[in-house]
């Protein structure tokens, strides 16, 4: 793999930190700005938001400028809000910020996406992403507990410092490494991309992203109640849970990223499998400590090699649409991020127990199989169909019809 494109992690680090960090960081925000912790929480909401909505907008804005040019345009705007927001004494001003900052996130991911599969040759996209990926993943690991940390030590802001501080040594890398033009001359026209994007192949595999990374999400948000009411662990086990979880998803993202290219299906199928009874298998072991453990390591890994695989394919799926395609992937998983918690807080909120978002999620990756399943027989069918019209047009040109002469003989 090119050095570059463990540089264009670095900055996918930052930014995953960025969006995943205010989990630690929200009652000091709302007790240092004077709102209350719901009114703080809406800034997660406003980053989700921007994600979905920025994706496909700003990978097409993107298109106007170089690779190079779109990436450095992002990460400016990225490490500027983090700047303003380390320094304001507003809400508003801060929740502004955060939807900016999810928008310059979401077109710099969509833009990398193309770029790190153009920097290798056509059948290692998958290796591609898992490197991309792999920096989400360390920030699960690494950056959200750190920004956590600073905050205690030093209050929220130094967390949002951090971040862009962290961004510095990704510009000047994303200035060195990533050629000015790449990919910039073969780029189809914007009407072209967009025909690309009609596929059915296409849409089915943005649903299954929306559905596995649903589940993830919906999980990994309630990690801690069910840590702590369920398994009955002291609250200092949170952390310990959650960077088993990091761990597992870097794990899966790498060993998933080799497989991607060559055994897609196997990852999907049998890895899907494994998903689904993983989760259900945790929500039926949460009580017996040994058994959270070790499982939520390796449903961390099964959710990220999969998700990892299913963007891959999205490129796959639309060899067309290079700049639109990461988008649009971008777009489904963050939809799939902001869906899943939402279900599994409905879940907890009718009474069902914090077990309850394991189910939601074994029923979101059970659902994603039959929708995979039904697409693949459905392609099937299509396919024996389109043989058997050609072997027919076949036939009849070479044994035409009594009366009449074949056009290879006449």
């Amino acid at each position: 793999m090119p050095f570059a494109l463990f540089l264009l992690g670095v900055a996918v680090f930052a930014q995953g930190t960025s969006e995943f960090m205010l989990a630690g960081l929200v009652s000091d925000i709302a007790r240092d700005l004077g709102v209350s912790v719901p009114t703080a929480g809406a800034l997660t909401s406003a980053f989700a938001a921007g994600m979905v909505v920025g994706a496909p907008l700003m990978a097409a804005l993107g298109r106007r400028w170089s690779r190079r040019g779109a990436l450095l345009g992002f990460l400016v705007a990225f490490l500027g809000v983090h700047v303003v927001g380390a320094l304001t004494d507003s809400f508003g001003v801060l929740l502004a910020t955060r939807v900016v900052g999810a928008l310059a996130n979401a077109g710099f991911l969509a833009v990398a996406l193309v770029t790190a599969v153009d920097m290798v040759e056509p059948r290692a996209k998958g290796r591609a992403t898992s490197v991309l990926l792999g920096g989400v993943t360390l920030a699960c690991v690494v950056g959200v507990p750190a920004g956590a940390l600073l905050g205690q030590l030093w209050g929220w802001r130094a967390a949002f410092w951090a971040v862009a501080l962290v961004s510095v040594p990704a510009l000047l890398a994303v200035v060195r490494s990533v050629p000015g033009g790449a990919g910039d001359s073969a780029r189809p026209a914007l009407r072209g991309e967009l025909r690309s994007l009609r596929g059915p192949r296409l849409r089915v595999t943005l649903l299954l992203g929306t559905l596995v990374n649903g589940a993830t999400f919906c999980t990994f948000t309630y990690l801690a109640p069910l840590v702590t009411k369920v398994t009955g662990l002291g609250g200092g086990w949170v952390p310990v849970v959650l960077a088993l979880f990091g761990a597992g998803s870097f794990v899966g993202v790498g060993v998933g990223g080799r497989f991607a290219d060559r055994r897609p299906g196997v990852v999907l199928g049998v890895g899907g499998g494994a998903l689904c009874l993983g989760w259900g298998a945790l929500a039926l072991g949460a009580g017996t400590p040994g058994v959270v453990l070790g499982l939520v390591f390796v449903q961390g890994a099964l959710s990220f090699g999969v998700g990892s695989t299913l963007i891959s394919q999205v490129l796959y799926a639309a060899p067309g649409a290079p700049t639109l395609s990461g988008g649009f992937a971008t777009a489904a998983f963050n939809v799939g991020a902001a869906l899943g918690p939402w279900l599994g807080g409905t879940a907890i909120g009718g009474g069902l127990g914090y077990r309850s978002p394991l189910w939601v999620s074994a029923v979101l990756v059970a659902l994603s199989l039959v929708v995979a399943g039904g697409a693949g027989g459905l392609a099937r069918r299509r396919n024996r169909g389109a043989g058997r019209s050609r072997t027919r047009a076949s036939s009849e040109e070479v044994s035409p019809a009594p009366g009449r002469r074949s056009r290879l003989t006449a």
